[in-house]
């Protein structure tokens, strides 16, 4: 693998409690760097509003890039349960078919792996859960890639704990990691816990790496906004560059307490307004 093809790694972008700075810098390197592929793992949304998917309709569909998501836990809708029980993913399809693109991506595929779900028979629903159906389908489209492919999973949440301030608690994990072993997947890319990591996993059937990207939102916990460069080296090798926004205060960028309407207060310095947090002002996206 000669040409080293450059990827971004990016999750919880939460639109609905953005970090507009975070954006536009993002955006720039996008422009600036121009990766292969854009992936991003999770959480477009902060309470899956339809002005919310629209804001990352808008943000992704400009990207100067190729772009995968996944669903997250807070793309599914929040205050509608009979869409949530119905029709849960309605919004994120609709969101797929409007900003993702085929990746070409010569010997290296991105196989989605879904962890969350509409409802789940524990108190939090926000917790992880790579049912048997959807380990199924990750592993028969990795199954059935030319040989040598060097395979990235992506998913919203990290498939075991990895020590991070944030909890995937993810049912079902350890089984899909050691099923993924045995399939040699180069690493699984998660998010959810707004903590960068990269780590490897041990499991009965071999070693697993697991990376997961931070957060672009005003939601932080122990790092500023981040996302990650990933790339093979010449030997096959994958490389991670975590990419944090350090100029940004973590204290001052923290919000405690998600309001009812996840709008953060207006910050006159942010390029990009949060949405809602100025009524009647046109977002800069």
């Amino acid at each position: 693998m000669t040409d080293r093809p450059l990827l971004f790694h990016i999750s919880d972008i939460h639109f609905g409690l953005t970090n507009g700075s975070a954006l536009a810098w993002v955006t720039q390197e996008v422009a600036a760097r121009k990766p292969a592929a854009v992936i991003i793992t999770g959480d477009l949304t902060m309470r899956a509003r339809h002005s919310e998917y629209a804001a990352a309709r808008d943000w992704i569909g400009a990207l100067d890039a190729p772009v995968a998501i996944d669903v997250g836990n807070h793309d599914m809708p929040y205050f509608n349960p009979v869409e949530r029980f119905f029709d849960p993913y309605r919004r994120f399809h609709a969101l797929q078919h409007a900003v993702q693109r085929e990746l070409e991506l010569p010997g290296i595929a991105v196989v989605p792996l879904k962890t969350t779900a509409r409802a789940q028979f524990r108190f939090n629903w926000s917790k992880g859960w790579v049912t048997r159906a959807a380990l199924a389908e990750c592993l028969a489209r990795i199954d059935a890639l030319p040989a040598g492919t060097q395979v990235l999973v992506s998913a919203h949440h990290p498939l075991v704990e990895v020590g991070t301030h944030g909890s995937a608690l993810t049912r079902g994990g350890n089984r899909a990691l050691a099923e993924l072993a045995k399939r040699k997947v180069a690493a699984v890319l998660s998010g959810h816990v707004h903590d960068p990591f990269d780590l490897v996993q041990q499991t009965a059937n071999g070693p697993v790496r697991m990376i997961g990207a931070g957060t672009l939102s005003h939601r932080l916990r122990s790092t500023p906004q981040s996302f990650n460069e990933l790339s093979f080296d010449a030997s096959g090798g994958l490389e991670v560059k975590v990419r944090s926004l350090q100029h940004v205060p973590g204290d001052a960028m923290k919000v405690r307490a998600v309001p009812d309407d996840a709008s953060p207060p207006h910050d006159p310095d942010d390029p990009v307004a949060p949405i809602g947090a100025v009524p009647g002002e046109r977002r800069k996206l």
